[in-house]
């Protein structure tokens, strides 16, 4: 099994995302898979200019000869594509930029699946499975909505299975004092399973999709906690 996984953090390595990612990745290395780890923002990528050229004039081919020429044969010959993304408004635009950059992949022969518009990759194209690895800053999951949406519109468009989602809400309170918690690690540990359950089962077991995700501290706490670290509880 090959894994292409795409860190879309602008801050890379230093940051909760990736923090994240890696446990899962060696899962997935434990369970047998054979990963590929990328940032988009190290890659020199241009935005999609729509002409589609990759469809209309030599299908599968984008003109642009830009680092994503070195990515297409990897992403087509993994299985699963692992991208990684931390809440912003709403992802970083060096993942939007690549996210566009996929259309080469597709087959530009359309069909209707339950009522939408849909395509399917091309014949060369490997890709079975995509997951979403996420760190978000605010206390709760449904922050997450809008991200699980664009990777699951993904997934439902090229005709590939969306396996789920890895979710890290409040993600800074995994440390403290700079220093990883007893629980921090514990969810690190929890990726580091669901990561070795994909590879070896084909999926991401319920019970630790939810001890990723779970509630460190209280909403409240947050509030006040947040609040004061940016001086704001007497705004």
């Amino acid at each position: 099994m090959k894994v292409v996984a795409i860190n879309g953090s602008p801050r890379m390595d230093r940051g909760f995302t990736e923090m994240l990612l890696q446990p899962f990745l060696q899962g997935m290395r434990e369970g047998g898979a054979k990963t590929e780890h990328f940032f988009a923002k190290g890659l020199k990528i241009k935005p999609c200019t729509g002409e589609f050229y990759c469809w209309e004039d030599k299908p599968g081919e984008c003109y642009q000869q830009d680092e994503m020429q070195m990515l297409y044969p990897k992403l087509r010959q993994a299985n699963i594509l692992v991208l990684a993304v931390p809440v912003y408004i709403p992802l970083p635009g060096e993942m939007q930029n690549l996210i566009n950059r996929i259309c080469p992949l597709l087959d530009p022969v359309l069909e209707m699946r339950d009522g939408r518009t849909r395509a399917r990759p091309r014949m060369d194209v490997q890709i079975e499975k995509v997951v979403l690895v996420s760190t978000g800053g605010w206390w709760e999951r449904g922050n997450f909505e809008t991200l699980i949406t664009i990777v699951r519109e993904l997934a439902e468009t090229m005709g590939i299975e969306y396996s789920g989602a890895l979710l890290r809400p409040h993600a800074s309170f995994m440390k403290a004092k700079e220093k990883i918690t007893q629980e921090g690690r514990e969810i690190l540990e929890a990726a580091r399973k669901a990561g070795r359950a994909l590879a070896q089962e084909g999926q991401l077991p319920a019970q630790l999709l939810e001890s990723v995700s779970r509630p460190l501290v209280s909403s409240e706490v947050f509030m006040k906690m947040w609040n004061r670290s940016y001086g704001a509880e007497n705004k």
